[in-house]
């Protein structure tokens, strides 16, 4: 049965993708029988949270219960979705994060009904509606004009300093000086290939260990992110290869929940810093245009069944892509700071120009602000030029023990430091609302374990799964503050060639390629090597390079050897 009395006729009601409700999400997902939102709350400090947890965020208490709400929120954060992402789930739709009017650190991502797209903004007061499912009843939200006309739009939830929770170094010994990056390579790259992942996984990595001056026996160490995955993100994992090339590892990870796709390079790191291994494979392969394309044409059957993990908490809304996820954020940033796209605008047509001059770039044509403006829209604020391209490929990386990079045929690319930390919610919408979640803790803590600054970075290499994933590391990292990336990049003066900050010269995710973390690294090590043929940045000796989409995330700070 599906109740969805008062939703315009106009746009065909939606056919959801239900939740799988958990033993901790049940009651939540049921409570709507009476009209009732509940969330639940902690008995010992009163805080209320979202979704289920059994320890208090804020207090750790384990007096934890659903408790009844008003069902009033605030629009912090929104999106129209004009691409169809579900072929059941028709655009335009809004998808939004809204805070709860007691507590605005408990937050839904949900739609907003009964109300044009277009008359959504953030501020908005709204109030509670349910769609019932059987015996699931789904939270929607549709504008409280009453409370808004006598209270006007409602607050926002403040910007949480995170960073005075950055911990000291635990030992005055790095990691980093033990290690360095001594070979690197990549296969083919392209769209809809139609390849064997694992085909080109061998590629690249053959071609890493070539370029170390290594032979495959001499691997002792095999690291990959994700491991195995469904959706055209991975070749299989380490078992894939180590069977492909009959290695003989003493380490491997396969991690997923690791910061950001270069936690794998990371965890390598580590692996030999504490003499586990000498010299440690990391390769990271997607072929999510071939794959996407099987599915289209039926020779591969998509994953069915209930939203679990996740996605219970955001396919019931048609909520599915990280475009969406993240434009929530992007639209509270410009609400609160006060700027349009234009700086979004200029990190597309940068990177574009930087395409230009790689011959392995995806997308080369000349890009405009105009072309930018004039494009369609994808999810808003997203339009089709502040997305990334989906394509296939592999890229390898070789982590060695430091004292043998003088034996290496190429100059060895120095590990300076890495950002890990954590110190915002791993959540895409219950802590952070103004940047990329995940994009300030691993930035504290990156410039904590160095003695160089943001003045000293001669190129960025920063993740764009979306341009605003780059403005977010942009200020995260110290390159310019809070709210100020409209200023610093200026149309783009500041992060061209041969500007103050060289921002992915080779066109990053944007006009390169998803190579999904991994691309960033081998740029960074060609810039430092002076490799980087037709785009290098002159006197590059420091690089930045940022991974993660969201969370996890990660950071790495890298040098040359001169």
């Amino acid at each position: 049965m599906n109740d969805s009395k008062g939703l315009d006729m106009a746009v065909p009601a939606p056919v959801r993708p239900l939740p799988q409700p958990t033993l901790a999400s049940a009651a939540f997902w049921r409570a709507g029988a009476d009209g009732g939102l509940r969330i639940s709350r902690c008995g010992d400090c009163g805080r209320r949270f979202h979704p289920p947890l059994p320890v208090c965020p804020s207090c750790r208490g384990r007096e934890v219960s659903l408790a009844p709400v008003s069902g009033k929120a605030v629009v912090v954060g929104f999106s129209v979705t004009h691409q169809s992402w579900l072929p059941s789930f028709p655009p335009p739709y809004v998808v939004a994060v809204v805070a709860l009017a007691e507590d605005d650190r408990a937050r839904l991502t949900t739609n907003i009904v009964g109300c044009e797209p277009d008359a959504v903004r953030v501020g908005m007061r709204v109030r509670v509606r349910f769609e019932r499912h059987d015996d699931l009843y789904v939270p929607l939200f549709e504008p409280d004009l009453e409370t808004e006309a006598a209270e006007g739009p409602g607050p926002l939830p403040a910007p949480r300093e995170v960073r005075s929770a950055l911990r000291p170094m635990a030992s005055p010994h790095k990691y980093e000086e033990r290690v360095a990056l001594t070979g690197v390579g990549q296969s083919r790259v392209g769209r809809r290939l139609m390849a064997d992942p694992v085909s080109m996984a061998v590629d690249a990595c053959l071609a890493a260990v070539t370029d170390a001056g290594l032979e495959l026996d001499e691997i002792d160490g095999l690291s990959t992110y994700p491991a195995v995955s469904p959706t055209g993100l991975s070749e299989g994992g380490i078992t894939a290869l180590s069977e492909a090339l009959q290695l003989r590892p003493t380490w491997v990870n396969g991690g997923s929940e690791v910061p950001g796709q270069i936690g794998s390079i990371t965890a390598a790191m580590l692996a030999v810093a504490s003499g586990l291994c000498r010299h440690v494979l990391c390769f990271r392969t997607v072929w999510e245009s071939s794959h996407a394309a099987l599915v289209r044409s039926g020779q591969w059957e998509p994953a069915g069944g209930r939203a679990t993990g996740m996605f219970e908490w955001r396919s019931p809304f048609g909520a599915v892509s990280a475009a969406q996820w993240i434009a929530c954020n992007a639209s509270h940033y410009m609400h609160r700071y006060g700027v349009g796209r234009e700086a979004l605008g200029a990190i597309a047509v940068t990177t574009r120009a930087g395409a230009a001059r790689n011959p392995e770039a995806l997308y080369r044509e000349p890009l405009t602000l105009d072309d930018y403006f004039d494009a369609r829209m994808v999810s808003t604020p997203f339009g089709l030029y502040d997305c990334d391209v989906p394509c296939d490929g592999a890229v390898a990386v070789v982590v060695s023990a430091v004292e043998t990079a003088a034996d290496r045929p190429k100059p060895p690319v120095l590990v300076e430091a890495v950002g890990t930390a954590i110190l915002e919610r791993l959540s895409w919408d219950q802590d952070t609302l103004t940047h990329t979640p995940q994009s300030f803790g691993p930035s504290a803590h990156v410039w904590s374990r160095t003695g160089l600054t943001p003045a000293d970075v001669d190129v960025a290499l920063l993740y764009d799964g979306f341009t605003f994933n780059a403005l977010s590391w942009m200020e995260g990292l110290g390159f310019c503050g809070p709210g100020e990336a409209t200023d610093f990049i200026a149309g783009g003066k500041t992060i061209a060639l041969d500007g103050r900050l060289p921002l992915n010269p080779h066109g990053g995710q944007l006009s390169a390629g998803r190579l999904h973390g991994y691309g960033f690294v081998r740029e960074a090590m060609l810039q430092l090597r002076g490799e980087a043929h037709g785009r290098q940045v002159e006197g590059a000796r420091v690089a930045v390079v940022t991974s993660g989409g969201g969370v996890p995330s990660g950071a790495m700070l890298l040098r040359n050897a001169r």
